[in-house]
């Protein structure tokens, strides 16, 4: 009676175990499917969004440059899924160091961000000419592999750590921290990246991400004081844009081009700009 009172117990255990480990199963595939639905909302949205600049911008800007947003964008959102790195500065990174992609190194090597063998690299190698000759730069297999290492470079390096703090959207601050960090030598690499990222309109792919992980949208529920309310013109300042404008008037840019019958993002100095119906 006991040895059999034995293999109850056992047997019961058993299907409790099995019963834990089908949930746990369960639990995974449903956290895969609920991330593969994102992704897949996230890309088919950024394809709206690529497909539209791309019409209303045709022959107006780099076709070059359109072309490696078109095949690159996806990876850079994925990144700031995953990294929390803006969209938009991981392409205008990747579009400003790989030369729209078409460097030798990006070529040959996948390599679009310059990224350097360092010590403990264990991948394929190549040689060019850089800060000194014949230097050692990684080289991918595919170019996923250097953006993914453009990720990892910055989120495990502590002087670029005060970077994330900065509000996610702010573009400029990165730009302006990846060269107050030494990321770069020339002193103009703010600017390229900024013109870059407001003359292609890449802020929007971080638009998308915020806005997908709720934090657009809080922006936009936040209530606004009765004597915060923007004007309903304002005058164009040295350093205004389009986009900033639209930010600190709580009005996309789109509606921004409707309201003042505008056909590209110029805007100049001293032009009044309608921020409201």
């Amino acid at each position: 009676m006991k040895a059999i009172e034995n293999l109850l117990i056992f047997g019961l255990m058993m299907l409790v175990l099995m019963s834990c480990g089908s949930n746990q199963s369960a639990a995974k595939k449903s956290a895969q499917e609920e991330k593969d639905a994102k992704e897949r909302y996230l890309y088919a949205q950024s394809d709206k969004i690529f497909e539209k600049y791309k019409k209303s911008n045709q022959d107006k800007v780099n076709g070059f440059t359109v072309d490696y947003i078109g095949n690159y964008k996806d990876i850079a959102i994925d990144k700031m899924v995953t990294y929390n790195i803006p969209a938009s500065i991981t392409l205008a990174q990747g579009i400003l160091e790989s030369g729209n992609g078409l460097s030798t190194l990006a070529k040959k090597s996948n390599n679009h961000f310059g990224i350097k063998c360092h010590s403990g690299w264990k991948g394929k190698k190549v040689y060019h000419d850089d800060d000194k000759r014949n230097e050692c730069f990684r080289k991918y297999d595919s170019p996923e592999g250097s953006f993914n290492d453009h990720s990892l470079f910055l989120t495990s390096r502590g002087r670029y750590e005060f970077l994330f703090d900065l509000e996610p959207d702010d573009y400029k601050g990165w730009a302006k921290g990846l060269k107050k960090a030494g990321y770069a030598t020339d002193r103009k690499y703010p600017k390229k990246l900024i013109a870059f990222i407001e003359n292609f309109e890449l802020y929007q792919y971080d638009d998308l991400v915020l806005d997908e992980k709720g934090y657009k949208r809080a922006k936009k529920e936040t209530p606004i004081a009765s004597n915060d309310r923007p004007e309903e013109y304002i005058i164009v300042n040295k350093g205004d844009t389009l986009y900033s404008i639209s930010r600190s008037n709580n009005v996309s840019v789109d509606d921004l081009k409707r309201l003042n019958d505008l056909n590209s993002n110029d805007i100049s100095i001293g032009q009044k700009i309608i921020v409201s119906e």
